[in-house]
């Protein structure tokens, strides 16, 4: 029943309610501690008098455990309830029963686990904070930090995003804040420290303004890459565009065949060229004859891929400046702003091509947070959102009890 450092004074079975009691007192060393420091106290008086506190299920049987819950007056937080070894402070289940609800909410949603425990959804909220904070408390995940990734992703309609900071050492999530801004960032190195960003060697972001300004505010001696994916992606919208421009123009010209084959040729023209299927490969092709603009942005965008192909800086910046050149001169807008932009960014991808260093894992765990909202149909806040994010990719999911 994860009932520790105490005396076990009985049990009782009633049998009307189907519950098991089991009666229990703190060790005399474990007693008159404050809750939150756990700092011996003098008792201040007898509270509510006896508390139960929900252990887990003996097969079908809910089980509690009963004991004395006395107040005592701490020099630091005043009056509160004594600590007792087999519980966390204001909590009402016993830290196995939240530990085994922890686990189970990284699993499933919220709504299983909370029949499955047979607690309110709200009650299950509660105990995966308490776990959270306990684990935050018991280990620093600021600490040693020497490459990361930032990056943002959505967890709710309307404009809500979270910024996530990745360790690409420890392979984890170690922080997680609401907004997608440069306050949230500074929020990031406000925990940090300047001690702390000072040993910061390496950065990993996509091109967002509101990023890079403030790492290179904040720690100026680390190198800041810019991420392929993203540079990439910007290509892949550009033809995007491109496409969209010339599917409008042949709808409008009545070319009705032209039309409906553009509006087909999306997903060939986005796929790399390796993973295209036979009708794919055939609908290129006829791009390829049909459309000079669109196959000439579609040719742009693979040349852009091949920079971070290339295996070395010196190959890939010199595949980077025929691409910029031709880009440049191509007379397709989309692609002549796309270089535009890419040029402000030659410094960091020639940091990105030497050092090897992406937001791939750092994407990748975006699309487990994005299946951990999904599978919780939602949640009500950030502060939730975080916390189901740092049990889960943060390292601080506990063991099921006894394992």
């Amino acid at each position: 029943m994860g009932v520790q450092e105490a005396v076990i004074e009985g049990a009782e079975l009633d049998e009307g309610s189907g519950e098991m009691v089991v009666a229990a007192r703190v060790r005399s060393k474990q007693r008159r501690r404050c809750g939150q420091c756990h700092r011996r106290s003098p008792r201040y008086d007898n509270g509510e008098g006896r508390r139960r506190w929900r252990a887990m299920d003996l097969g079908t049987v809910r089980a509690y455990v009963e004991a004395e819950a006395p107040r005592v007056k701490c020099r630091e937080h005043g009056v509160v309830v004594a600590a007792v070894p087999w519980a966390r402070h204001e909590s009402r289940f016993t830290k196995e029963f939240e530990e085994q609800a922890a686990w189970l909410a990284t699993e499933t949603s919220r709504s299983t686990v909370a029949e499955l425990l047979r607690v309110t959804w709200r009650s299950v909220g509660s105990m995966l904070t308490r776990v959270v904070a306990e684990g935050l408390e018991r280990e620093d995940a600021l600490e040693g930090l020497v490459r990361i990734g930032i990056d943002e992703v959505s967890y709710r309609k309307g404009q809500k995003y979270l910024t996530i900071v990745y360790d690409h050492d420890r392979k984890r999530v170690v922080w997680a804040g609401a907004g997608r801004d440069a306050a949230t960032v500074a929020a990031f190195f406000d925990a940090l420290g300047p001690e702390r960003c000072a040993k910061l060697q390496q950065v990993s972001a996509d091109g967002a303004s509101w990023i890079r300004t403030v790492v290179r505010e904040r720690c100026p001696q680390a190198q800041l890459t810019l991420d392929p994916f993203h540079v990439v992606s910007w290509a892949t919208d550009a033809l995007d565009e491109v496409r969209r421009d010339v599917w409008n123009e042949a709808r409008r010209s009545g070319q009705t065949a032209l039309a409906e084959g553009l509006k087909g040729a999306r997903f060939a023209l986005w796929k790399n060229p390796e993973n295209l299927t036979d009708n794919q490969k055939l609908t290129l092709a006829s791009v390829s004859k049909t459309n000079n603009r669109l196959y000439r942005a579609y040719l742009l965008k693979e040349q852009l891929r091949q920079v971070f192909k290339a295996g070395t800086k010196e190959k890939g910046m010199g595949i980077l400046r025929r691409w910029l050149t031709w880009a440049s001169r191509c007379r397709i807008p989309a692609f002549v702003a796309l270089a535009r932009t890419i040029r402000k960014h030659c410094d960091d991808i020639a940091v990105t091509l030497n050092l090897g260093l992406t937001n791939a894992a750092l994407e990748s765990a975006n699309t487990k947070i994005r299946l951990l909202i999904r599978r919780a149909f939602g949640f009500h806040s950030a502060d939730a959102t975080i916390s189901m994010v740092l049990l889960s990719l943060g390292g601080l999911c506990p063991p099921l009890p006894g394992r």
